[in-house]
């Protein structure tokens, strides 16, 4: 953690960003190796034309948002990482992935703002819950889905295949707010 505080911005990732997002999600598995149901060994290979549609159907699909933390007057130095998707079998889910802060970032609620952006889009989209899996154990990422207002669900399951490590299924469930088209016109 560094010994001030960072000064960053929370925002969607663009489809021409595909090599930054390429570059922090392969630092993410290097670095938390544990916390993802990816590795790095299935995702560093990948062919560039893999990476720019990835995040190009992303941003054009409307149903993804790759959300980054850049370091405000740091172009492209993405410190945080955060993939909210709309549920593919059910819309009114949005299911988040991928969430990482880099090590020298971490203790300045980075984190927190990442999945709070990616609540108010899910809010915006209507979803009535958020859902996501963390690795067992006393963890920072647990204790801040704890208490963003998280709950578990479920039972444990492998992370991965053949893995010892176990994710639980978290989920907020979003209270509905109208939105400024429910209100009706005044008279």
């Amino acid at each position: 953690m560094t010994s001030s505080p960072t000064s960053y911005t929370v925002r969607p990732l663009t489809a021409h960003e595909w090599q930054q997002y390429r570059q922090i999600r392969l630092r993410s598995l290097a670095d938390a190796p544990d916390a993802f149901g990816s590795t790095l060994a299935a995702e560093k290979d990948r062919p560039d034309d893999v990476w720019a549609t990835r995040l190009l159907l992303a941003t054009s699909s409307g149903k993804d948002r790759p959300l980054i933390a850049e370091i405000s007057g740091i172009k492209n130095e993405f410190a945080g990482l955060l993939w909210a998707k709309e549920d593919a079998t059910d819309t009114s889910v949005v299911n988040i992935f991928q969430v990482w802060v880099a090590p020298e970032y971490r203790g300045q609620g980075m984190a927190a703002a990442l999945l709070r952006a990616a609540i108010l889009w899910a809010r915006s989209r209507r979803a009535k819950l958020v859902q996501l899996g963390v690795t067992c154990g006393d963890s920072a990422a647990m204790r801040l889905y704890l208490r963003e207002g998280f709950q578990a669900v479920g039972v444990p399951e492998p992370l991965r295949p053949d893995s010892a490590l176990l994710e639980q299924t978290m989920r907020l469930v979003l209270e509905q707010t109208p939105v400024a088209t429910d209100i009706p016109p005044e008279k």
